[in-house]
């Protein structure tokens, strides 16, 4: 990508998605979205003919894996005390923390492709 086009970027665009105007960009940005996206996904050709469509689910997997995984943490020291020792909760709570960052990492960049799919234009902000 040249440095032209990626000033024109926002702020926490996946990199593995080109920008909106690219050659084939809503056909690669479909894929990038297939990859976080359940795998059973792939099977339905409405999901790469219809960008608009896979983001909309993708926006819903991800609030839901975020949810699960901030519910999760709420619970794992009362739900796992009897099953696990001590630091192993820790660890697993560390990995969640790791993880719910992951996924509003990408939370932001699936709400920037879900913008540039239904035409919305980047207007950069000081």
């Amino acid at each position: 990508m040249s440095e032209r086009m990626a000033e024109h970027l926002p702020p926490g665009w996946p990199t593995q998605v080109p920008p909106r105007g690219s050659k084939n960009w809503s056909e690669r940005a479909a894929l990038w979205l297939l990859d976080h996206s359940p795998a059973e996904y792939r099977q339905y050709p409405v999901m790469r003919r219809h960008p608009v469509l896979l983001v909309w689910l993708a926006e819903h997997n991800v609030a839901a894996q975020l949810d699960a995984t901030r519910r999760a943490y709420g619970r794992a020291r009362a739900e796992l005390a009897d099953q696990v020792a001590p630091q192993q909760v820790t660890e697993l709570l560390e990995t969640l923390e790791q993880e719910g960052a992951r996924l509003l990492a990408l939370q932001r960049e699936i709400g920037l492709v879900a913008s540039a799919l239904r035409g919305e234009p980047y207007v950069p902000r000081l």
